[in-house]
């Protein structure tokens, strides 16, 4: 072998040893509050790994089996146990997970918050949150289901107490301003349509179904109309992205959905702490994914790109 030869390849071992040192070096842990199972955390989850492909690191999802804050405080406890390079996590009650996520950033782990905690992000230390504001993106759905002629109104809340969902019911409300009340349910589609069913039963007056979460309470919700015989008459509109309800929208059955891209709350955390471990860089504020009003006119691009669990 030539002295030239040699060098060329004792230059490239050194090369690929260094940048395999960096992706073994480099992890990134991410906790959230939703199961990577569910329809929307399914999306996100999809965002993560893509990301951790395409920056080369390794990437640890961490969720609990239900909305359990206890139980996810232990697993950002866990994960800054691990040491990583940096902490992706959502903060859907921060006076529960405020000290765990103050631990990690005592431990020098940046952190960046998703989908739902922005306005208590950079108190707990956070360098930034990546999701939407969403007493805004409620007001936002309210205003227009008021100017679409809505008058009487319930939003369907799956998760009451996750801050998140809360806020989007009271931005509705004040949007709306007309009559609205919050409507209570659970996770499971069954106990979501018979609940919205026996609400509009009680009140033949209601016009408007605000649902927060399209897979978990907007088919269910749609369904409920149609029991009733009076889903041409309701404005139904809904938070996050199904294919049944896209498909709803398509067909006007439903009046439009807030996308709030969650395939961003995973991807651009998990790349954005990549350059910084690597380059030292990273966005100087929030990075705001939604909201994104998804009409009749959008609603094939959607389901296409739902159907491959980008949307």
């Amino acid at each position: 072998m030539t002295f030239a030869r040699q060098l060329v390849r004792c230059a490239f071992a050194a090369a690929l040893s260094a940048a395999c040192a960096w992706g073994q070096a480099q992890t990134i842990a991410v906790v959230t509050h939703g199961q990577a199972n569910d329809a929307f955390w399914s999306v996100v989850k999809n965002g993560v790994e893509a990301a951790a492909k395409d920056a080369g690191v390794k990437v640890s999802y961490r969720a609990p089996e239900s909305f359990d804050m206890v139980a996810m405080s232990r697993l950002i406890d866990a994960a800054v146990n691990q040491k990583p390079d940096g902490l992706v996590v959502s903060l859907p009650d921060a006076s529960a997970l405020g000290p765990a996520i103050e631990r990690a950033v005592k431990a020098g782990i940046p952190v960046i918050t998703i989908n739902s905690g922005l306005e208590f992000s950079k108190k707990l230390g956070a360098v930034l949150h990546v999701g939407q504001s969403e007493y805004d993106a409620g007001k936002s759905a309210g205003e227009k289901l008021k100017s679409m002629g809505g008058k009487n109104g319930i939003c369907v809340n799956q998760e009451v107490g996750n801050v998140a969902l809360d806020l989007r019911c009271k931005g509705f409300a004040d949007g709306f301003a007309g009559k609205s009340k919050v409507l209570p349910t659970g996770n499971d589609p069954a106990e979501v349509r018979a609940k919205v069913k026996a609400a509009l039963d009680s009140d033949a007056g209601i016009d408007t179904i605000m649902v927060l979460g399209a897979a978990t309470s907007g088919d269910p919700s749609l369904a409920a109309a149609k029991d009733t015989g009076r889903s041409a008459k309701l404005l139904i509109a809904a938070f996050d992205l199904s294919a049944g309800f896209l498909k709803a929208i398509a067909a006007k059955e439903a009046a439009f959905t807030i996308d709030q891209q969650q395939f961003l709350q995973g991807y651009l955390p998990v790349s954005f702490l990549a350059l910084h471990a690597k380059y030292g860089v990273m966005p100087a504020g929030n990075v705001p994914s939604g909201p994104n009003l998804i009409t009749a006119d959008k609603a094939a691009q959607a389901i296409d790109l739902s159907a491959k669990g980008i949307r």
